[in-house]
């Protein structure tokens, strides 16, 4: 059943059949929802199970069908090359999880309960003026050292945490800046001439930037509008930038050949993200639907449809299997890639859901993959209880707790961010409230969890950001800066 997704026309089709257009306490989608169920139960009783199509002011005559175009042969290589690194990850990933299903019920309780503590006690530590206009997304470097935000302005910044001092300025963007994303072997041993960060900006371009020159490594043309979020492959090898030209593309970053213009949506893409494994990618648009795509076959894995409005932010859960979205109608939508349906919907702020991210430890799934990613190595067996012949057996139970630990705290918790000035972390397993920080801004654009679960930062429409850490853990001094204010 076709029905309105635009309040207005919501309302206008409740006044038109004799409903009151709005409860008390009634948001826009339950709103919808109670439009479905007037008009299924108008339908059942005519006997008329169909309904015309309001949706869209398109003809009736017009139908969407799906369509395929021919790849080039370095693409059919990539999804090659993506399977042969992903499927190694998946297998070691999912031997991962049966070990950790044998974690005692207790143990489990154990560590969520020391882990939720530590969260709980999150307060702000810290903020900093970023540029001269808002910052639209930070993000942690792997080793959670630096912070990289990027602005309105055309710059993207390097930053030392957690003592908010400057390291580098890029410049190379002529419009405001939309996403930035880190190599995932950035600051753990990718070289730093290397392409070590990525950028897309409202100059439709996406910038490859090296730690050592403050100009771009490259410069990749291709979108005919606005780029917005951007995301590296777990590989290094590629990067996927997400436009309002309707797209998103895949691009190698060793040749920056664009390797994959996809199509599937009918407004802007704004947001895109790459599964751990390497084999999915989600993108999400401003016609309020997700896709799920197989980078190894180029298919449509799972369509999101259950926002009324934009999608701005969507993260995949270290366990796989698990996608999180946050879009305009202000909830989070937690999504099953093997039951293929939403799971759970959080009520999660008062104004935009601008972005969500999980918190994610130390990639204990993948070697170390060097020279620019030009070679990607399967990655490391699943920790398994085997003393070492060096560690006594109380000292080997400690370590081997500790890294049981450190493994399962992975997915734990994720944050999310709103316009309403609010950052908000949630537990990833009952999806319930753990802690909620204010900001001094109105809108806050983007949120991020440091590797290391000492840190989380807000990039904020106010032109600053600011950082967030147990206080009994972090030290926080802020050097002052002749030209920065503090």
């Amino acid at each position: 059943m076709a029905v309105p997704t635009d309040d207005g026309r919501v309302k206008a089709k409740l006044r038109e059949i004799g409903e009151p257009i709005t409860l008390f306490g009634e948001r826009a989608a339950d709103r919808r929802e109670r439009l479905i169920y007037v008009l299924s139960q108008i339908s059942a009783a005519k006997g008329d199970v169909e309904m015309e199509d309001e949706t869209s002011d398109e003809s009736e005559d017009e139908k969407v069908e799906e369509f395929y175009t021919p790849g080039s042969l370095p693409l059919l290589e990539s999804r090659r090359r993506i399977a042969e690194f992903s499927l190694p990850r998946a297998k070691d990933r999912v031997a991962q999880q049966r070990e950790e299903s044998k974690i005692p019920l207790n143990r489990i309780l154990d560590i969520r309960k020391r882990v939720f503590a530590e969260v709980k006690t999150f307060a702000n530590l810290g903020s900093q003026i970023g540029d001269e206009r808002p910052i639209a997304q930070v993000r942690f470097s792997p080793n959670s050292k630096y912070l990289a935000t990027g602005s309105w302005s055309g710059n993207v910044k390097l930053w030392n945490v957690p003592a908010c001092t400057p390291v580098k300025t890029f410049r190379g963007h002529s419009d405001k800046v939309g996403g930035v994303a880190w190599h995932p072997q950035a600051t753990l041993g990718l070289g730093e001439g290397l392409a070590n960060l990525v950028s897309g900006a409202g100059d439709t371009n996406v910038n490859l930037w090296s730690l050592e020159s403050e100009t771009p490594l490259a410069v990749m043309k291709g979108h005919q509008d606005r780029v917005c979020r951007v995301a590296f492959h777990p590989s290094g090898n590629y990067v996927a930038s997400a436009s309002f030209d309707t797209t998103w593309r895949l691009w190698d970053v060793n040749t920056q050949q664009e390797l994959l213009l996809q199509e599937g949506h009918s407004k802007e893409v704004y947001s895109v993200e790459f599964q751990d494994d390497g084999a999915l990618v989600a993108s999400g648009g401003l016609d309020a639907i997700g896709r799920v795509w197989d980078l190894r076959t180029g298919r449509t894995a799972m369509v999101l449809d259950g926002h009324v409005q934009c999608i701005f932010s969507i993260a995949f859960s270290p366990n796989g299997y698990q996608i999180c979205t946050g879009a305009g109608d202000d909830t989070m939508r937690l999504w099953d890639l093997r039951s293929l349906k939403s799971l759970y919907t959080i009520p999660a702020h008062r104004s935009n859901v601008s972005d969500v991210r999980f918190f994610r430890g130390a990639d204990l799934l993948s070697d170390s993959i060097l020279n620019g990613g030009a070679k990607m190595q399967s990655p490391s067996p699943a920790i398994k209880a085997e003393p070492d012949d060096d560690l006594q057996p109380s000292a080997f139970r400690e370590a081997f707790e500790s890294r049981q630990s450190e493994q399962y705290r992975s997915g734990l918790y994720l944050a999310s961010s709103g316009y309403d000035g609010l950052v908000k972390i949630w537990s990833a397993d009952d999806w319930q409230l753990l802690r909620t920080l204010t900001t001094d801004a109105g809108k806050v654009m983007s949120v991020d969890l440091s590797r290391d679960a000492k840190l989380l930062a807000s990039g904020t429409y106010n032109r600053n950001f600011q950082l967030y850490g147990p206080d009994d853990v972090v030290d926080l001094t802020i050097k002052e800066d002749p030209k920065e204010e503090v």
